[in-house]
């Protein structure tokens, strides 16, 4: 695994890069994302096809940015299960870091039934210290439904992420591995391994030249939220059928039986 995270290193040191205030134009708040699950050597394939054809983000003179993230639901888990259901409608609210820049938002994250999806966030001073922030709880309700003082950290998860942007920039890649989990009412903890999640960010069905380069690497479209699936690894009480087939491909990316219980 060392190998194949040198080579992913040297082939994003390779390429040119962008800078946050370059991508200003590209926010995409309001956006259409799809999503793909792919292995380390997969992600190694794309990263050769691509050099030319797009920039990667630096921030800070890093191109892999660690983020960390905690997930917050109801002690029911009402968004979790409404994922699981396949509701199109669903939401969820979180507390991201940006590590390299101890930057923190609160986020809410509402996904339609055209699959577009919106986020609204508010900067806080910290992933401990966010829900008396002017102006938090008030977005919680509006945009949930929810009160934010009857919500609980469910997991929290750490990755790395590379951000790469299209020659035309009109689109943007983000690419998260060594994605990691813990579970704040089991107490669990689960890692990845080989698991890369890329999901193109773009405005409407808009032509993106990382289609086909996904597509002949054998790398499909696939719905995967790493919020939920951290939840189904960590904490097997909660209903999970739905997200067996995505269990089962972890297992097939790492080449081993990859879950502790029974799926």
């Amino acid at each position: 695994m060392h190998d194949i995270d040198s080579n992913i290193k040297e082939l994003l040191n390779s390429m040119n890069p962008i800078t946050l205030e370059q991508m200003s134009g590209i926010r995409l708040m309001n956006r259409l994302d799809t999503k793909y699950v792919a292995s380390k050597q997969q992600l190694v394939q794309l990263l050769k096809l691509v050099q030319d054809k797009y920039y990667v983000q630096e921030t800070l003179e890093r191109r892999v940015i660690p983020y960390l993230t905690t997930y917050y639901d109801t002690p029911d888990h009402l968004m979790y299960i409404m994922h699981h259901n396949r509701r199109a409608k669903r939401m969820k609210v979180r507390v991201r870091t940006y590590v390299a820049s101890s930057l923190t938002f609160l986020e809410v994250k509402n996904k339609n039934n055209h699959a577009r999806t919106k986020k609204k966030r508010i900067e806080v001073p910290s992933q401990e210290n966010f829900r008396q922030t002017e102006g938090a709880k008030e977005l919680v309700q509006r945009k949930t439904g929810l009160y934010l003082d009857r919500l609980n950290p469910v997991v929290r998860n750490r990755f790395d992420r590379v951000t790469l942007v299209n020659k035309e920039k009109t689109e943007r890649l983000t690419i998260d591995f060594n994605i990691s989990f813990h579970n704040f009412e089991t107490d669990r903890d689960h890692g990845t391994d080989q698991l890369v999640i890329i999901e193109l960010k773009r405005d409407g069905n808009v032509y993106s030249p990382v289609c086909n380069l996904l597509r002949d690497i054998h790398v499909h479209p696939t719905g995967f939220s790493k919020c939920c699936i951290g939840m189904a690894l960590t904490d097997p009480s909660l209903k999970q059928n739905n997200f067996k087939p995505k269990l089962r491909n972890l297992e097939k990316i790492n080449g081993r039986k990859f879950i502790d219980h029974e799926i």
